[in-house]
């Protein structure tokens, strides 16, 4: 669909400090909803501009994954819709795992520190931005989960969880993009 009418990306109704979720219901603009919302949004565009420069296909993979994460943040459990809406699994979680995993047979890492976005690589650098914000997002979900009682989404802080310490893995790799 082209984007050519305002009315197409503003509705207009913000303005009076309140926004919606996905089933309709109104929030505060500064209710932990948003700010995890935004936060993984954040991550997910960080992710997209570091893929033009690593190329690696799991990033794609993880910004779906992302998108599916926000939509089970966005919709309220308790609604039909939230029965229709993918959810994040334990195989998303696995496929994270096996790839540190991978990743760490193929470049072993050593055990001494340093200065995020300044060893090997301008990607390594990228990695190093993303990593931090996917630790962001994740304190900003649980402080969601806790506020809205969210226990729908543990898989989803898992992988987010799983997901910085991939981040930290490729910031580690030597550059092969």
């Amino acid at each position: 669909m082209a984007v050519t009418r305002l009315e197409q990306i503003s509705t207009k109704k913000g303005d009076s400090g309140k926004s919606k979720n996905y089933n309709d219901d109104a929030f505060s603009k500064d209710d932990p909803l948003f700010e995890t919302l935004g936060t993984i949004d954040e991550l997910s565009s960080f992710l997209g501009l570091t893929y033009h420069e690593a190329k690696l296909p799991i990033i794609k993979t993880v910004q779906e994954n992302l998108q599916t994460i926000n939509s089970m943040i966005a919709t309220n459990p308790r609604s039909d819709l939230y029965q229709r809406i993918k959810y994040i699994t334990d195989m998303d979680i696995e496929f994270i795992e096996d790839h540190i995993q991978a990743t760490l047979n193929s470049y072993p890492s050593n055990d001494t520190f340093y200065l995020p976005g300044t060893e090997k690589t301008k990607v390594g650098a990228y990695f190093d931005v993303c990593r931090t914000i996917a630790r962001r997002a994740e304190r900003r979900l649980i402080t969601f989960v806790k506020s809205h009682r969210r226990k729908d989404l543990s898989y989803a802080q898992k992988y987010i969880n799983r997901l910085s310490d991939l981040l930290f893995v490729l910031s580690l790799k030597d550059s092969e993009f």
